[in-house]
This record gives structure tokens, sequence and C-alpha cells, in this order.
């Protein structure tokens, strides 16, 4: 296998885990402000959309202060499970959940924010609770907006070097993903083995919008 190959590879596997890992929390959360008025919820949508505007680099430094040695989540994860997270693509995957998260939810939200509250309030009077409702209701009803989501979701966190350089930094061996391989050659003024890896980053890149506009379209037929 070729160090590219590795590379790409990393990089989708952290994308990839970043976004299953912000699901969980991505999709409750987006309902919720979709459905809910609540005091303080201006408040909540301006935090989760910090990322957004936040230099990766202060998002990564925030990550360095909370999953540090001396940080309360890393702290807690060494003292109780013996693990380090910081440089390594277990951290890799959390910076790139963190900036993507955004992203995520936002999309989401306009996606329950599309579906008629009618649906679900009919899916109510015959007999589903809340949770049925949404799994048999809502959330079919906006699989076109919530497959959007995920697709720009991997996009961005394909995309994320700033926050990813300061809690992984350009990690040993073939776990770089392609924005830190990229770097990491133009650092060493090594432009020709940059190139291939240019070219495989835009050509991802264009896969994921390519896809992303096959998804729309086929949700409007």
């Amino acid at each position: 296998m070729t160090d590219i190959s590795s590379t790409i590879l990393t990089t989708l596997g952290v994308s990839a885990c970043a976004v299953a890992a912000s699901l969980p929390v991505a999709v409750p959360l987006a309902w919720v402000l979709s459905r809910r008025r609540f005091f303080g919820q201006v408040l909540v949508e301006a935090i989760i959309a910090l990322p957004l505007v936040l230099p990766p680099v202060v998002t990564g430094v925030f990550l360095l202060l909370l999953l540090g040695r001396r940080g309360p989540i890393g702290e807690w994860l060494e003292q109780t499970f013996g693990v380090t997270l910081l440089f390594t693509p277990v951290a890799a995957a959390v910076a790139a959940a963190v900036v993507s998260f955004p992203l995520l939810v936002r999309t989401l939200r306009v996606a329950f924010d599309g579906v008629e509250r009618g649906l679900e309030q009919a899916a109510r009077t015959c007999g589903a609770g809340p949770f049925t409702a949404f799994f048999t209701v809502t959330l079919p009803a906006a699989r076109t907006g919530v497959w959007m989501a995920i697709i720009l979701a991997f996009a961005r966190a394909m995309g994320e070097f700033g926050a990813t350089l300061v809690v992984a930094g350009t990690l040993p061996g073939n776990r770089r993903t392609l924005p830190i391989e990229i770097w990491r050659q133009l650092q060493s003024g090594h432009f020709e083995e940059a190139w291939p890896l240019v070219g495989a980053a835009a050509a991802l890149a264009f896969l994921a919008v390519l896809v992303g506009e096959v998804v729309v379209r086929r949700g409007r037929q």
C-alpha cells in the first residue's frame, strides 16, 4: 500500500469516526432546537455555532486544554482508564468532530424544520410515542436533509487542519490526514510529493459535493 493510499484511508477513517460520534448528539439536539422553544436557546445556538467562526487553531487550543494530561477530560481518562488521547488518531477524530459539529446540527435542524408538525401530531394521535413518531415520521420525511447534513459534515471533517494539527500533530507512520500530510510535505520543501496529495484532497472534496447534489436531486423527485 502506498503512502498516499494510507493517508487517504486515514482521512476517510477519521472523518467517518468524527461524524459517527457526532450523530447521536447532533440528531436529538437539532430536533430539540427545531421543535422546542426554551429560555437560553439563543445562547445554546451561539455556543454550538462557535467552532464555525473561531480560528481552527483556537479550537485546537481549547481541545488541548481539555484533553491534555492536566485537563479535566484528559486527566480523568488517564487516571481511570490509562488512556492518553493527545497526538493519536482519536484526537484527530475528536478535532474533526468538533469543527464539523455545528454544520451537522444546523443542517439537521433545517431538515427537521421542513417536516410538517401536523404529520407528527397525527402519528401521536394514532398512539405513537415521541420516539416512534420521530423514527417513523420525522426522520423518514427529513431523510434528504439528514443525508445532506452527514455529507457536509463528512466533507468538513476531511478538510480539517488547524485543530487537528494542535491536538494530533504530525502522527508517525502513515496515520496522518491529507491536510496534515500536505502541510508536512510543503514544510519540508517536497513540493512534488505534495501535488498528488493535493489532487487527492480536491478529488475527495469534489466527490463529496457531487454525492450531495445527487442526494438533493433525488430527494426533490
